[in-house]
């Protein structure tokens, strides 16, 4: 059975600092763009990163020189570091995978295309 366990999530004031960690299981995640979502409230779930297999990254303009997105391809593990946290980040994040969606293309930012997610960790920051 494939999972993404999304964990580290919590409160947090304004510019402070969270490493989110997206574990994957059931299969072996390496050949995966791996990404992380988030969704703000009454907001639509918006792309926040994207990982490739290859270890190349991708960000959305609100976060990019504030977050990064790393893996560990032993641990089958996927990171999401934030820095320099604002009021506006706080949102349910949630760890997406697919194996074949399309890098250099809007495809990336598309959430209904990830064949898997995890069930999302809850991010907060007071301003």
């Amino acid at each position: 059975q494939v999972q993404l366990v999304e964990s580290g999530g919590g409160l947090v004031q304004a510019g402070g600092s969270l490493r989110l960690s997206c574990a994957a299981s059931g299969r072996t995640f390496s050949s995966y763009t791996m990404a992380w979502f988030r969704q703000g409230p009454g907001k639509e779930r918006e792309f926040v990163g994207a990982i490739h297999a290859s270890g190349g990254t991708r960000y959305a303009d609100s976060v990019k020189g504030r977050f990064t997105i790393s893996r560990d391809y032993a641990k089958n593990t996927v990171y999401l570091q934030m820095n320099s946290l604002k009021s506006e980040d706080t949102a349910v994040y949630y760890c997406a995978a697919d194996a074949a969606i399309a890098w250099n293309s809007v495809r990336l930012t598309q959430g209904y295309r990830y064949e898997y997610w995890g069930q999302g960790t809850q991010v907060t920051v007071s301003s």
